[in-house]
């Protein structure tokens, strides 16, 4: 009878107050805590209510108070997923200007396996000329684009609220770096501060798609032209869910997003699994190319995230046998985020950032593309020592998402795929919207910025180099066990300049070279 016990209680208390007059009041509390026993004990959606009235409702207040519970009473420095507490504090620090400096020493486990560090030099450099930029744009591109050590990665107007939009391209534009729109579209709060955009096209083509949801060429032209507009990347993939589309249910679809997108008001939001602009790597970079040029010759890459990898050799074939070049190739890890995945995807599909980072520079390297192909990483990252490890792996700059998110006031509640973020983030609902301050926050998101891209600078000058894409795979040392280190260049194989087109056999990824083809993305058994 124990699970009944709500009744027995409620009851008395109700008996209690209607004798009691002082507590007669309490009545407007228990009366109705008691038909709500009743209703669960008569439900038939949930066993547990039925068979624990009230009771089991403790249940589901702890498991929505769980993650803040959690990070505030139970988390220590080092736990914590995705961010540990360490990696948030550094965020939350430089974005509101504190000291993020640490006292004690490190708190890591410097002999355990997933301990790494850079190596510095006993000659520091004293003096370095910290406004250099990444020059994007091959020969085949009339409007280059200069391009920052990091920069806001994907995140769609409709995954975010349009206040946290607004305040990251506002940050975006104090900062001088720029701000990828995510699949979702060019929307209007992208355009309001006037920060420098990276247009993603993922495979609903929003924005330029005509009403059978195809790529609508003269809609993407009278889009792409704009001056806040810098680069144009094709999604192929992402490092949640790599492979699998998306759907922005209709509910989600607001007159704004409807408008943004292209779609029907109310209608669910489809992104399909594939493109259907292409279908081969050599369609891929003609396309590529044709964006350029309808563009006005800005930049055009690709993004994604390496699964099989003579695929990525493919695209390398392709542009070999074409002459066609993308711009910049962006990599995103496995570990990379977002709104929504299934479990499955994110847990067990796509590459890492690491192996994809180095597989994607050797592909380049080894066919000699990589001096005009420019290539950036995506995935995690939140720290001047992440931007030199991906400069070590052959980066040329850095994106980051989540990160951001963090300046923006982000506290990892989880419910990003709910639409009740906590803190105004990743939520249409206007309410919450509200306790996100643009103008507070976009400062944030500047001062974040530009703390971490001049820890970058710090370390590389502490390296004794000149500038951070001086890094090499010899300067990043990995524990493999608590008795033995490496550096990077002999744990991976890093790839000589041109490997794959003079001596392809005698590489690791040998039979994956001989599997790509540029007609096709299947293999060539």
């Amino acid at each position: 009878m124990l699970r009944l016990i709500a009744y027995p209680i409620l009851i008395d208390a109700i008996a209690l107050a209607g004798w009691w007059a002082l507590a007669r009041w309490t009545l407007l509390l228990w009366i109705p805590l008691l038909l709500v026993a009743i209703n669960d004990s008569t439900q038939r959606h949930h066993s547990l209510r039925r068979n624990f009235p009230l009771i089991a409702r403790i249940r589901w207040l702890f498991e929505e108070l769980r993650p803040f519970l959690y990070s505030y009473v139970v988390e220590g420095p080092l736990d914590g997923r995705p961010f540990a507490r360490t990696e948030r504090d550094i965020v939350y620090a430089r974005a509101k200007g504190e000291l993020d400096s640490h006292p004690f020493g490190t708190e890591l486990d410097v002999y355990s396996d997933e301990y790494e560090w850079m190596s510095h030099s006993m000659a520091p450099t004293p003096h370095a000329d910290r406004a250099q930029r990444v020059k994007v744009g091959s020969t085949q591109c009339s409007q280059p684009y200069d391009a920052a050590l990091l920069n806001i990665s994907a995140m769609s107007f409709g995954s975010l609220g349009a206040n946290a939009i607004e305040a990251l391209n506002r940050g975006a534009k104090l900062g001088g770096f720029y701000h990828d729109t995510g699949e979702g579209g060019f929307s209007p709060y992208h355009r309001i501060h006037g920060g420098d955009i990276v247009w993603e096209l993922g495979s609903g083509y929003f924005g330029c798609r005509d009403d059978a949801g195809h790529f609508d060429p003269d809609r993407f032209r009278d889009r792409a032209t704009d001056n806040q507009i810098k680069m144009i990347e094709i999604k192929l993939s992402q490092g949640a869910k790599p492979g699998h589309g998306g759907v922005l249910p209709g509910a989600k679809v607001s007159a704004e997003i409807a408008a943004t997108r292209g779609v029907p008001k109310g209608h669910d939001c489809v992104s399909p699994a594939t493109h259907s602009a292409f279908a081969t790597p050599i369609e891929l970079v003609e396309w590529a190319a044709k964006l350029r040029e309808l563009s006005g010759g800005k930049p055009v890459g690709i993004k994604l995230c390496v699964g099989q990898p003579h695929e990525v050799y493919a695209v390398m074939k392709a542009m070999i046998e074409t002459g066609i070049r993308l711009d910049y190739i962006v990599v995103d890890g496995a570990e990379g985020g977002t709104g929504a995945a299934p479990i499955e995807f994110s847990n067990s599909l796509g590459m890492p950032l690491r192996e994809g980072l180095i597989f994607v520079r050797n592909a380049l390297v080894g066919c000699g593309l990589k001096e005009e192909v420019k290539l950036a990483a995506s995935g995690k990252v939140h720290s001047g020592a992440g931007l030199a490890m991906n400069c070590a792996l052959g980066a040329d700059w850095s994106n980051a998402a989540r990160a951001f998110m963090f300046t923006l006031g982000c506290v990892q509640s989880l419910k990003c795929h709910t639409d009740k973020c906590p803190t105004g983030v990743a939520t249409q609902d206007p309410g919450r919207q509200r306790g996100l301050v643009v103008e507070d926050k976009a400062e944030r998101v500047r001062r974040f910025q530009a703390a971490t891209v001049s820890a970058l600078w710090d370390i590389s000058c502490a390296m004794g180099l000149d500038s951070p894409w001086q890094i090499r795979p010899h300067h990043l040392h990995e524990r493999l066990n608590s008795a033995r280190s490496d550096s990077i260049d002999r744990i991976y194989k890093f790839y000589d300049r041109g490997v794959l087109l003079d001596d392809p056999d005698s590489v690791s990824g040998a039979r994956y070279w001989a599997m790509a083809r540029p007609n096709s993305f299947r293999a060539a058994l």
